[in-house]
């Protein structure tokens, strides 16, 4: 395999659950510290758009997944004049992770990114360009971000915890207007250990071998090797080999027949996150929903006509509300609206932990919002008082409306 330069531009919990959060008791873990969510003049959402996302602790053989977290924001003027506007313009959106403030001295990603992605990065700065700090970017869906932060879960104080708070602050003309709390998954539990357990090498190396004697590559010899830099990954923006199959399918075909007496959502745990993290944790998990109730199966993940990260569960497949429209057509989830421009997930919460969540902190920022865990549901959220015309939830121009970074959108 080539080295090839990255291509990538690209249930319910009430108050006092949050009250013993935010002192930093009962589990409230790194974002202990970190004050609850100002609600005057704006008001902020914050999701990561990921369930979980999966990374390699050790870089120096094989990389399946580099540390690339995404935390999303939306910000809303409560008080513009004209109800409610989305807003990207004359405001500075920063993030951070309390209680994580470094990844060089728990990972060896930054000594070996440039092997395998063709990238210089600065210490504790992804392959996007973001830290475990900063201000993130406004995007061209309205909201804001910060792409590919670069957490583990091994917390400054070495606590293994894939549920960490990330806080998000909004200021303008230098005063904070808004702020909250949202959980930036992240596991390196990667249970390949599972099953590559040849004696007398590297789980590594087991697969790289079992690799070339399978498919005649000699991968042992070019370590460390990128998996994506043969089999395309769009979460990566890593484009791959024409005629080799995605990262997805190969993972996940490959595996589908090979899980033993494994069944049910045990074969999903078995590889990511693992079987301690479990990162389904939402409403459908307290359901008693499985993963296989949205993905199926492994080997419908594997189908080597889906195209990853793009051919997605919808919910309008089971939810069927009339007057309610559900992820926008050819739009994921992560980035569908409603509710007039209000991004979905700012409101019903992050994939995998969709409100209430079974995990306390991701409802944490509900809690803080409207007392309570689940949708946000309470219109003063947003609105300054009640409106009087009935609730929407559809996409139109109606109701709330939009500012872009250089004009009102009327």
């Amino acid at each position: 395999m080539r080295r090839r330069t990255f291509l990538g531009a690209v249930l319910a919990f009430d108050v006092a659950i949050y009250a013993i959060l935010i002192s930093g008791c009962g589990g409230g873990g790194s974002s202990g510290s970190t004050p609850p969510v100002t609600k005057g003049s704006m008001v902020v959402f914050g999701y990561n758009d990921l369930g979980m996302h999966c990374m390699n602790q050790d870089f120096a053989e094989l990389c399946i997944l580099p540390p690339a977290n995404t935390l999303r924001a939306q910000v809303i003027d409560r008080t513009s004049g004209e109800g409610p506007v989305i807003t990207t313009s004359g405001i500075v959106v920063n993030y951070s992770i309390p209680g994580n403030t470094g990844s060089n001295t728990k990972t060896n990603f930054w000594q070996y990114a440039g092997a395998l992605f063709g990238a210089n990065l600065p210490t504790n700065i992804g392959l996007f360009g973001f830290g475990l700090s900063g201000t993130m970017q406004a995007t061209a869906n309205n909201d804001f971000w910060a792409h590919g932060v670069p957490l583990t879960p091994l917390t400054d104080a070495t606590a293994i915890d894939p549920f960490q708070l990330g806080h998000i602050s909004v200021t303008k003309a230098g005063i904070e207007v808004a702020s909250t709390d949202a959980v930036v998954p992240v596991s390196w539990e990667i249970k390949c250990d599972n099953c590559h357990t040849t004696a007398g090498i590297s789980v590594a190396t087991d697969i790289l071998r079992k690799h070339d004697t399978k498919h005649g590559t000699t991968l042992e010899s070019q370590k460390p090797v990128l998996c994506a830099g043969c089999h395309a990954d769009p979460a990566l923006g890593a484009a791959g080999h024409v005629g080799v199959s995605t990262m997805s399918s190969a993972m996940h075909s490959s595996h589908a027949t090979r899980m033993g007496g494994l069944t049910g959502i045990d074969i999903c745990y078995s590889c990511h996150p693992g079987p301690q993290t479990q990162c389904l944790r939402d409403v459908h998990k307290s359901k008693g929903l499985t993963c296989l109730n949205c993905h199926v199966s492994m080997a419908a993940v594997g189908d080597p006509s889906r195209t990853p990260w793009k051919d997605e569960p919808k919910c309008g497949t089971c939810h069927a509300v009339a007057g309610h429209e559900y992820e926008q057509t050819g739009v994921l989830y992560r980035d569908s609206v409603g509710h007039n421009g209000v991004k979905c997930i700012a409101c019903h919460g992050s994939p995998h932990a969709i409100g209430p969540s079974m995990n306390a902190r991701d409802n944490v920022q509900a809690i803080a919002l409207q007392g309570k865990a689940g949708t946000i549901s309470k219109c003063t959220v947003c609105h300054t008082s009640t409106p009087g015309d009935a609730f929407n939830h559809t996409s139109g121009s109606a109701g709330l409306k939009r500012l872009s970074a250089s004009k009102g959108i009327r």
